[in-house]
């Protein structure tokens, strides 16, 4: 810093905002190593003034890259434009996966396609919010969506849609999707332009139409396991009581409600593929009984 050196030595700290106007070149030990995120603030350090730049990420040259190392490099290396963040951030979230928005969890499978869901939910709120001020009207009750946990493969893989830009449209628009119509004409869709879906991507369209089900049935959140399946409706309300009591009693003991409220139907399952089904004939049981 005091050019005593042209030199500094230094851990992944220096991505934390250092700023030297006059370090022109960087060089990146083990880039095999580091997160793209983490690449990118890296490569951030240098080129801070009007001196041109050059950044080097280096790996041992008799070393096979791993799968997921070597796309990060690629796409770093495929990033060398101005505003290229966003672009990196799409790419990020298409190698990690979707974390949890209202967690600590920083990376997963888009088994629910969380974030394009989240992500669609607010921007129709923000804009609902904006023209209810701009008329002076005051605020609705907040809106709610299902949240559906269970251990089944469900996205649009790399092999199936190759372009990044049109998977993550294909995402957007499959959370806007809002009744089994508009289900059916995307699944649809997606086999005239991609060819035969995916087991993953099957699963992924079977668990949108479970949350349209989740909806109608007043289901907030549903969970399945290898032992059954546990629901919380929303508001801890159903809309019609004396038909749920009916049907629960109608099952023998198949269905019960636990004392917090949170109704539990039990069956054993023994794949991803019977859990889906044990889910989309309990909703959708539910959802004819609320009318």
């Amino acid at each position: 810093y005091d050019r005593r050196l042209d030199l500094l030595l230094s851990t992944n700290i220096i991505e934390s905002g250092l700023d030297i106007p006059n370090a022109n070149t960087l060089i990146v030990h083990r880039a095999d190593r580091f997160g793209l995120a983490q690449l990118y603030q890296l490569r951030g350090r240098i080129g801070r003034a009007k001196l041109r730049a050059y950044a080097y990420f280096t790996f041992p040259a008799d070393m096979k890259l791993r799968e997921l190392a070597e796309k990060r490099l690629q796409v770093i290396q495929s990033l060398d434009g101005l505003g290229a963040g966003f672009q990196l951030a799409s790419h990020d979230l298409d190698i990690r996966g979707a974390g949890n928005l209202l967690g600590d969890e920083q990376s997963g499978h888009v088994r629910e396609v969380g974030f394009e869901l989240y992500n669609h939910m607010l921007e129709e709120a923000v804009a609902e919010i904006r023209s209810r001020q701009a008329a002076g009207e005051a605020q609705p009750a907040e809106d709610w969506t299902p949240q559906i946990t269970i251990d089944a493969a469900a996205l649009m893989p790399e092999s199936y849609i190759g372009d990044l830009d049109t998977r993550l449209a294909m995402y957007r628009r499959l959370a806007a999707l809002e009744d089994p119509a508009e289900l059916d004409a995307f699944a649809a869709e997606l086999v005239d332009r991609f060819g035969p879906m995916p087991p993953e991507t099957e699963q992924l369209l079977r668990i949108i139409g479970i949350k349209q089900l989740c909806k109608q049935a007043h289901v907030a959140k549903l969970e399945v396991g290898p032992k059954g399946v546990v629901m919380v409706f929303h508001d801890n309300r159903f809309p019609q009581p004396e038909r749920l009591i009916r049907h629960i009693t109608e099952s023998r003991g198949r269905m019960r409600v636990r004392p917090d409220h949170r109704l539990v139907v039990l069956q054993e399952t023994k794949s991803p593929k019977e859990r889906l089904e044990l889910a989309h004939r309990t909703v959708a049981e539910l959802a004819a009984l609320a009318g």
